[in-house]
């Protein structure tokens, strides 16, 4: 990673100055529908994140030699995924 760069947030596209310099009329008020029982029954409330999973991984700690480590890491990313899926037909 080249320390020298400044890392920037990726744009929006939108001006945010304009929007919070709007204010609400009471005719865009007019405009929302109104909120029923029967909506408000079929919100859904989504908490974002990943899935659950129906056979989390539990965090354990294991201690192997450097050499095999070093073996696992050689074969590139996503190595631990490959240890715990040969680990995985041991059963």
């Amino acid at each position: 990673m080249n320390v020298n760069k400044i890392a920037s947030r990726p744009s929006l596209k939108s001006d945010l100055i304009q929007v919070d310099a709007h204010t609400v009329k009471q005719e865009e008020y007019e405009d929302l529908p109104e909120l029923t029982e029967e909506m408000l029954s079929r919100a859904k409330v989504n908490k974002g994140g990943r899935p659950l999973s129906s056979n989390p991984r539990k965090l354990i700690s294991l201690r192997l030699p450097s050499d095999v480590i070093e073996l696992w890491k050689a074969t590139g990313p996503g190595w631990q995924t490959r240890m715990a899926e040969q680990l995985s037909k041991i059963r």
